[in-house]
């Protein structure tokens, strides 16, 4: 008490505990009584009575002692006066003749520490926190610990578990940034003039670009290098491709062209035909499209008043008129559309009653929009203003971020990230800004474009990677870094993974701690879930020293002591199948911070699965 500050619960409440799990409840409900002056209900304690009647009468029952369970419903919980519909299908169970078959009847576990640790839960329910301690209360405090500082760590972009087996509590959690979508993986430079829009599909499979040079590209995104690989050229367009929109089930893609363009073209990206290529007037403007839910249908507009809705045929199925359509983007109610226009407002329009609402008002033109998965906020870019973060529900303003040069171009922003938290921009002055979605300050500046930045997309199946678009005429793929430095790894403590590979003529060192290359590093994969998981080093000097690094969350668990060995079957597998065909295949090892723990396992990587048990993490 003198130490924590926290007060030992009630007495009575602890034999109340003791007595409900010994199962003498007898004195559990003598116990409730003198608990009775503690509680704030006074109906509370015949409710305490009935749970534990109801417990101490299945009890009964699975022990065949009908006559017992019987003077119990009759003699205790009828004269309760309390749940009699309960009590109706209690006295139902008498008429079960096995045990399993209450158990199944009454959805109850049977006697029993199980059952009673439940009915305990329930019980504590009714009973104040200052007489007797919640249940797992330490628990539930460091798991809110652990939530607590993933919440406030900025970049946190991976799935946390917060399990307290999975968690180190010894040291705060903390992402590196080397682990965050911030360094090139890759420049795409197919396009021949400024790229204005790329989009990743909703499986994450694809990326779409469209260009000023009226071209469309997918691009195939590998499932596990993550590097992206031209897959066909959509061509034919009359004006250049400004806005882009993937089909639910992604087998269609909608293009859209600059404000003097009348005509939207829908492509199947499975076999690069064109569907459809739709015009309703040659003085429409269709800059816009979203896609219904259900993928049969389309909305498409623009900034001379135009606002259809279509089939995939190109159909004109509604029209809604006089409406100067800036962005567009489909509810997931499948009924209400959400358009921007140049009343610097987004409203919502139905087509099924047309009617209309105003949902946000700004002050300023809103260049572009985005809805985030939940259908709560919306992400708007506004004129001279920058990134604003909106409530569709309460209907506020929630966040201005800063950092971002907006004028009167035409910038997609989007959301991103694990959960979305998230928030991505290109900007005028040429570079990419990244906030988390409670912070208005930038947490990252990304360079390397030459000329405005008009669209960034966060692919939405895989957190580490981000796609650009800019009128310098390329796509920059963002991933987090290809390799940890040394002051990183110095100074962690755990399990060292690393591969060691010689050619036939001069054999790798038998210890790598006195290896002259001084790549030995001690490295604890606790709290860096999205971190590396191994180095490789090519020891002939011929090769030069190549880093490989991979996420693979789901392997971690090999680290756990008394894991299956077969999951380093699969670890193998990853890694054979990205050895640079340059390094031969000659060892690997596996060390712990021990150097007495270096073994070779030779040429056989089935001798890896019973080696396991020497390397388990001490």
């Amino acid at each position: 008490m003198q130490e924590s500050g926290c007060r030992l619960e009630h007495p009575s409440a602890t034999k109340f505990r003791n007595h409900v799990m010994e199962g003498e409840w007898d004195k559990a409900e003598n116990d409730l009584n003198e608990l009775k002056a503690l509680m704030h209900s006074p109906n509370a304690i015949v409710r305490m009575k009935f749970l534990l009647l109801q417990q101490k009468y299945l009890e009964y029952l699975e022990d065949g002692k009908v006559l017992e369970a019987l003077q119990v419903l009759r003699g205790e919980l009828t004269p309760l006066k309390y749940n009699t519909d309960r009590i109706h299908v209690l006295s139902g169970y008498l008429m079960c003749s096995h045990p399993e078959d209450l158990k199944a009847k009454a959805e109850w576990e049977g006697k029993g520490a199980g059952s009673r640790c439940r009915l305990l839960d329930k019980l504590q329910t009714y009973l104040p926190p200052s007489v007797m301690l919640p249940p797992r209360r330490l628990q539930t405090l460091l798991r809110q610990a652990v939530e607590m500082q993933r919440d406030r760590c900025l970049y946190h972009n991976t799935k946390l578990d917060s399990s307290l087996d999975s968690v180190s509590l010894l040291l705060d959690h903390v992402c590196s940034r080397k682990q965050f979508p911030c360094y090139t993986q890759q420049i795409l430079t197919e396009h021949c003039n400024e790229v204005w829009f790329c989009k990743f599909s909703n499986d994450g499979t694809k990326l779409a670009t469209g260009s000023k040079d009226t071209t469309v590209i997918i691009w195939q995104v590998e499932p596990d290098s993550h590097q992206l690989k031209l897959v066909r050229t959509l061509e034919g367009h009359a004006y250049g491709v400004s806005y882009l929109a993937w089909s639910p089930d992604d087998v269609y893609l909608i293009a859209c062209g600059p404000d003097d363009c009348s005509e939207l073209w829908l492509w199947n990206v499975q076999t690069g035909e064109l569907r459809t290529k739709m015009s309703q007037s040659h003085e429409d403007s269709l800059t816009s499209v979203a896609w219904n839910p259900d993928g049969k249908r389309f909305v498409t507009g623009g900034q001379r008043g135009q606002f259809y809705q279509c089939d995939l045929d190109g159909n004109l199925l509604e029209s809604w008129e006089g409406v100067r359509v800036q962005c567009l983007w489909c509810m997931a109610d499948g009924r209400t559309v959400l358009a921007s226009d140049t009343h610097q407002r987004i409203r919502g329009y139905s087509f099924e009653d047309l009617t209309d609402r105003n949902i946000v008002q700004e002050d300023h033109p809103i260049m572009s929009f985005t809805v985030s998965k939940s259908g709560r906020l919306a992400l708007l870019n506004v004129a001279t203003q920058g990134v604003h973060l909106w409530d569709l529900q309460d209907r506020v303003l929630v966040r201005k971020y800063q950092g971002v040069t907006q004028g009167f171009y035409t910038i997609h922003s989007c959301f991103g990230g694990h959960n979305e938290d998230f928030i991505a921009s290109g900007s005028e002055d040429h570079k990419v800004y990244i906030w988390h979605k409670r912070s208005e300050l930038p947490i990252v500046e990304l360079t390397g474009h030459t000329r405005t930045v008009n669209c960034v997309s966060w692919n939405p199946c895989i957190p580490s990677l981000m796609a650009s678009a800019s009128d310098d005429g390329t796509v920059r793929i963002w991933g987090p870094a290809p390799f940890l430095d040394a002051q990183e790894l110095d100074g962690l403590n755990g399990l060292m993974v690393a591969l060691t590979f010689s050619s036939p003529d001069k054999p790798f060192s038998r210890c790598p701690k006195q290896s002259e290359r001084g790549f030995i590093r001690e490295y604890d994969f606790a709290p860096v879930l999205s971190s590396p998981f191994a180095i490789l080093f090519a020891e002939d000097q011929s090769v030069p020293d190549v880093f490989f690094w991979r996420e693979v969350a789901s392997l971690l668990p090999f680290l756990s002591p008394g894991h299956p060995p077969k999951v380093f079957a699969s670890l193998w597998v990853q890694m054979r199948s990205h050895l640079p065909a340059a390094i031969p295949e000659q060892a690997l090892h596996w060390w712990h911070s021990d150097p007495a723990a270096e073994s070779s396992l030779g040429d056989d990587p089935g001798a890896c699965w019973t080696f396991l048990d020497a390397l388990k993490p001490s």
